[in-house]
C-alpha cells in the first residue's frame, strides 16, 4: 500500500498583504480537498511572514500574522530573521503565545533564562496511516544583532546534525524547515543523509519544481507570497520507504480572494491606524524631503545618529526618508509611512583613507541613483548621502557627477592613517554598497532601536513645538 503525503508552504511574506487573501484561500482549499479524501496535508511557513514594513505588523508587533496564520489553519512554522532581530526581546519572546500552530527552530535560545514556552527544536507528527515525520527547523546565525536582543543562534549545521542523529532513530522521514537560504540548504543535502525535504525561504529563491542533491528533495517559493509551494511525498508501506518525492510551486496571485481574510485585513487596518495615531511632535510648518538634495529634516537626522551612537562622524542617505511631512500633528503613523524600513543605526571604524573612499563613492551616481532592494531598504532608491561631522567640498563637473575635492574632519583634512568612527544605517554594512564599511573589523549596531526612532527624537527635539 502506498500514502501519499502533503506539505503545502509559504515563506518570505514580509507583511506583503496584496496576495494574502488569493494564498489564504488556495491552503484553505487545499487542505480542506486533501483531509476529505482522509490523506495528511500540513501547511508551514519558512519565517520573514513578519515584516514591521506594514502598519498593521508594526501596530501590533507581529501578532496580527499569527492571527492571520490561525485563521488559515496553519500546523508548523519556524522563524525568520525579520521575526528575530527586529523588535525588542520581550516581543519576540511573546509573539506566538496565541499561535495555534507549532514553532519549531532549533538554533534559537533566550539568553536571558528560559526559552519561550512556544518554541520548539523539533516536532514529531504522524500521516493518517501512521507514517512517523520529524521536523525540524532552523533560522540564519545573525549573532551580532540576536545577541543585543538577549538571543543566541547556534550554528546551524552542528544542530542539525546532532537532532538528525536523534530524529533518525523515531521517525520515518525527516523534513527541515530552513530559513538559512539556498547555499546552506544545497550544503546540508550534500553533507547530512538523513534529511528527506528542506523546505528553504531567506534568500527569495523561487525553486518551481524543486532541486535534487544526494536524494535531498529542496524547494522554495520566492518571496511575497506570490507563489505557494507544495511537497508530495510518496510512502510504501510495505517497502517502509519513501519512494517518489515531489516538489511543486504555484502562481496564487491570480486566484480568487478569500473574502473572510479580506474582511480581516480590513479591520486589521483600521485599528493599527488607531493604535498609531498618538502623536510624536506638532509642526508650525511642512517639511521637505528629497532624495537627492540637502534638506533641514534630513541634516538634523544625519546629526542625531551621529550623537545617538557617540561616533566622530555619521552618514545617512536621503533615500531613508520617502515623503514630506505636512505642518500638523505628526503621529507615529505618519513616521512609520515616510521611514517603514526595518534598518538600525550601527557604527563602524574607518581609517582615514577608507573613509575618504566611503565618502567618495556615496557621492557618484552609481550609488545615489541606484534602485536598491533588500538589506532592509523599503524606499526607492538610495539618494543624496548626507554627512555630519565631515566638511565635504565637491565640484560637479561637465559628466553631471559630483566630484569630492576635499574631506575635513574638525577643521583637519582626514589622517589616512587614524581611525575615526562613523555612524550609518546598518544597510550599508551588507554587500558590496560601500565595501569599505562592508569589511569594516569593527561594527556595532544598536538595537531594537530602528530609524525611524530617532527620527521621532529629531521631529521632538529640533521641530517639535
Amino acid at each position: 500500500m502506498q500514502e501519499k503525503l502533503y506539505f503545502y508552504y509559504t515563506n518570505d511574506l514580509h507583511s506583503n498583504f496584496a496576495n494574502w487573501p488569493q494564498v489564504a484561500g488556495y491552503l484553505k482549499e487545499q487542505k480542506e480537498r486533501i483531509l476529505e479524501r482522509n490523506e495528511s496535508c500540513w501547511l508551514v511557513d519558512i519565517g520573514d511572514h513578519v515584516d514591521r514594513v506594514d502598519p498593521i505588523a508594526e501596530a501590533f508587533m507581529g501578532k496580527a500574522n499569527v492571527r492571520l496564520m490561525n485563521d488559515v489553519g496553519y500546523d508548523l512554522a519556524t522563524l525568520g530573521n525579520n521575526e528575530g532581530i527586529t523588535m525588542a526581546h520581550e516581543d519576540l519572546h511573546q509573539l506566538y503565545d496565541e499561535a495555534a500552530f507549532q514553532v519549531v527552530c532549533a538554533n534559537l535560545h533566550s539568553l536571558t533564562g528560559d526559552d519561550p514556552g512556544w518554541l520548539q527544536p523539533f516536532v514529531h507528527t504522524q500521516s493518517a496511516g501512521g507514517v512517523r515525520i520529524g521536523v525540524v527547523g532552523l533560522t540564519a546565525p545573525f549573532n551580532a544583532f540576536y545577541e543585543l536582543l538577549d538571543w543566541h543562534v547556534s550554528d546551524p549545521l552542528k544542530t542539525l546534525e546532532k537532532r538528525v542523529r536523534q530524529l533518525k532513530e523515531e521517525v520515518d522521514i525527516i523534513v527541515l524547515l530552513s530559513h538559512l537560504g539556498l547555499t546552506e540548504d544545497q550544503e546540508i543535502a550534500r553533507r547530512i543523509d538523513d534529511v528527506d525535504v528542506i523546505i528553504g525561504g531567506h534568500t527569495h529563491h523561487l525553486l518551481r519544481t524543486g532541486e535534487t542533491i544526494n536524494n535531498t528533495v529542496i524547494t522554495a517559493a520566492g518571496k511575497h507570497c506570490t507563489f505557494a509551494g507544495e511537497v508530495i511525498l510518496t510512502w510504501d508501506h510495505t517497502k517502509q520507504e519513501i519512494v517518489k518525492k515531489e516538489a511543486y510551486t504555484s502562481d496564487v496571485s491570480h486566484l480568487p480572494k478569500d473574502m473572510e481574510t479580506v474582511q480581516t485585513l480590513g479591520a486589521l487596518s483600521d485599528k493599527a491606524d488607531t493604535l498609531l495615531e498618538q502623536p510624536i511632535a506638532h509642526l508650525e510648518k511642512s517639511l521637505e524631503v528629497k532624495w537627492f538634495q540637502h534638506t533641514e529634516l534630513m541634516e538634523r537626522l544625519t546629526t542625531v545618529l551621529k550623537e545617538w551612537t557617540n561616533a566622530d562622524t555619521a552618514l545617512l542617505n536621503a533615500g531613508v526618508l520617502l515623503d514630506q511631512l505636512p505642518a500638523g500633528d505628526v503621529t507615529s503613523k505618519d513616521i512609520h509611512r515616510i521611514c517603514p524600513h526595518p534598518i538600525n543605526p550601527c557604527m563602524v571604524e574607518l581609517y582615514g583613507d577608507e573613509l575618504m573612499e566611503v565618502v567618495r563613492v556615496s557621492l557618484t551616481k552609481d550609488l545615489t541613483e541606484l534602485k536598491l532592494k533588500g538589506f532592509g531598504f523599503r524606499g526607492e532608491v538610495i539618494g543624496k548621502m548626507i554627512f555630519s561631522g565631515l566638511d565635504v567640498e565637491t565640484v560637479t563637473r561637465e559628466d553631471g557627477n559630483e566630484y569630492v575635492e576635499s574631506v575635513r574632519f574638525q577643521g583637519e583634512k582626514l589622517d589616512p592613517d587614524k581611525i575615526y568612527t562613523v555612524a550609518t544605517a546598518d544597510t550599508f554594512t551588507f554587500g558590496r554598497l560601500l565595501p569599505e564599511v562592508a569589511k569594516s573589523e569593527v561594527k556595532r549596531y544598536f538595537l531594537p532601536e530602528f530609524l525611524r526612532d530617532l527620527l521621532a527624537h529629531t521631529l521632538r527635539r529640533y521641530f517639535g513645538t
